[in-house]
Order: structure tokens, then C-alpha cells, then sequence
């Protein structure tokens, strides 16, 4: 069988490359919209900021390495790791969770539960609860032109909490179960394969020798 270390070296750098460039086009868009369309007072120096990190990031992988490279267990996940504070710095700098967008902490982990091992699966959802569980308490607020304050109630806000922290635990749980299920289905499938090669070299080999 083969191991979970292994499995994460499946994984192509220009993959994550791609994913990443989905996500700043999604910042950037809801930022544009945020300050333009509902003229909200946001911290735009710090968060073209966070945005630009990732996208130099992307460009110096882009540049720096061939676009076949297999990443490796650890630098797939520092590379999820710098998703995840950086997707947290932005939500902390746009109300914390009075952002309908907090949800999306749970991708990073979702992912890393999917084709990381078991310890940098707990270590990113350990780090995702305990920097949501921040923002509860520390956010810079969102402000309208006038200065008013756009904030949730609190229960609704605690309510956000809970929910997040539940879902990091049974996303987590439930994708890597139903990966590895996957994966030990495919590792079947290939000995079963290997098998059947080797019993047909076999009879090729008995009808040469009856030759």
C-alpha cells in the first residue's frame, strides 16, 4: 500500500499555482466590491498587502520552478499553512466573523485533509480553530462612509463560531475517511491488475516452454 507521505507528492506545484490564482481573484474582486459598491471604509494598504504576498508568491514558484514539480508533504502543507494565516489576516482586517466570507477557512483545512497526512491535517485545524476563535475577539470592524459599524449580534456571531468549529472537525474527518476509502479501493484495484499481468506472463511463459 502505499503511504500517505507518498500520496502527498502526487500532487503537481502547478496545481496549487492555479488554485491559489482562483483565490486572489476572488479577494480581489470581493475587495473592489466591498470598497466600490457598498463603499465600506477598509483597510486597503494592508489588504492589497496580503493579496500582493500571495500573488508574488505564486510568481516566484511560477519562475522558480518547473511547472511539473511534485511537491513534497512538507511543502504542500507550508504552502496550505500560508493560505490559511493569509486568508485569516484578510478576514481580521474585514470585520473577523461579521464576514459572511469566514466560511472559507474551511477550505485550506478541507484540503489538506484530502492529501496531507494526519498530522498536518490536525496541525492546520488546530492553528484554523484557534485563529478564528481570535477574530471573535479581535477584528478591525467593517465601517460605512458615515462611520457607522456593520456587526452581526453577538449570538449570531458565537453561533458563527460554533459552526465553524464544527465543521472544521467533520469536514476533516469525513473527507479524509472517504479518501482513504477511495485510495485503498485504487490500491486494491492496482495489485488486482498486477496480479492478473503477472498470471498472464506466466501462461505466455508455460506455452513457451510446452513449445
Amino acid at each position: 500500500l502505499i503511504g500517505e507521505e507518498q500520496r502527498s507528492n502526487w500532487i503537481r506545484l502547478r496545481t496549487m499555482i492555479l488554485l491559489r490564482w482562483v483565490a486572489i481573484l476572488g479577494q480581489l474582486a470581493a475587495i473592489t466590491i466591498a470598497q466600490r459598491l457598498y463603499n465600506l471604509q477598509l483597510e486597503l494598504g494592508l489588504a492589497y498587502l496580503a493579496v500582493g504576498t500571495s500573488v508574488v508568491g505564486n510568481l516566484v514558484a511560477i519562475f522558480v520552478f518547473p511547472e511539473s514539480k511534485r511537491l513534497s508533504e512538507t511543502e504542500n502543507f507550508l504552502m496550505v499553512m500560508f493560505d490559511l494565516l493569509q486568508l485569516c489576516f484578510l478576514l481580521y482586517l474585514t470585520g473577523g466573523l461579521h464576514n459572511p466570507f469566514s466560511l472559507l477557512v474551511l477550505g485550506p483545512v478541507t484540503i489538506s485533509a484530502t492529501v496531507l497526512s494526519l498530522r498536518s491535517t490536525i496541525t492546520l485545524m488546530l492553528t484554523a480553530m484557534v485563529l478564528v476563535t481570535g477574530m471573535v475577539f479581535w477584528h478591525l470592524p467593517l465601517r460605512t462612509e458615515e462611520g457607522f459599524i456593520l456587526r452581526i449580534p453577538d449570538v449570531f456571531v458565537y453561533g458563527q463560531w460554533v459552526a465553524i468549529m464544527i465543521a472544521l472537525v467533520f469536514l476533516s474527518a469525513y473527507t479524509r475517511r472517504i479518501t482513504r476509502e477511495m485510495n485503498s479501493m485504487s490500491d486494491a484495484l492496482t495489485a488486482t491488475q498486477m496480479a492478473l499481468a503477472r498470471a498472464q506472463k506466466l501462461n505466455d511463459l508455460g506455452g513457451v516452454v510446452a513449445a
